[in-house]
C-alpha cells in the first residue's frame, strides 16, 4: 500500500499488489536426449592433424640422398631392382 499525503485517496485495494507472484504449479519436464557434444573437422583441420602424426624430417639422410642425386650415385641398377619388385609385390 502506498500513502501519498491526505490529497491522494484511493478507494479499497487488494491486498496482494498484481505484481505480487502467484502460485502456478509447474509443468512436468518432458524428458529430452541427453546432450552430447560434437566435433566436425574440416578437410584442411584432418590434413593439419596427420601432418603433426608424421615423423620428423631427417635432414642428415635428405641432404646425403640430394648429394647423391647432384653426384648421379643415387640411382642404381639395384635400387632400380629393389623398387620394381616393391611395386610389383604391391600390385599383385
Amino acid at each position: 500500500m502506498h500513502v501519498y499525503g491526505p490529497a491522494h485517496l484511493h478507494g479499497p485495494q487488494a491486498i496482494n499488489p498484481p505484481h505480487a507472484a502467484r502460485m502456478q504449479h509447474p509443468a512436468p519436464a518432458a524428458e529430452s536426449a541427453p546432450i552430447q557434444d560434437e566435433l566436425h573437422l574440416s578437410e584442411a583441420g584432418q590434413l593439419m592433424s596427420k601432418a603433426h602424426e608424421l615423423p620428423e624430417i631427417r635432414w642428415d639422410r635428405v641432404n646425403q640422398i640430394r648429394a647423391q642425386i647432384a653426384d648421379g650415385t643415387y640411382e642404381t641398377d639395384d635400387k632400380l631392382r629393389i623398387a620394381i619388385g616393391r611395386l610389383f609385390d604391391e600390385i599383385g
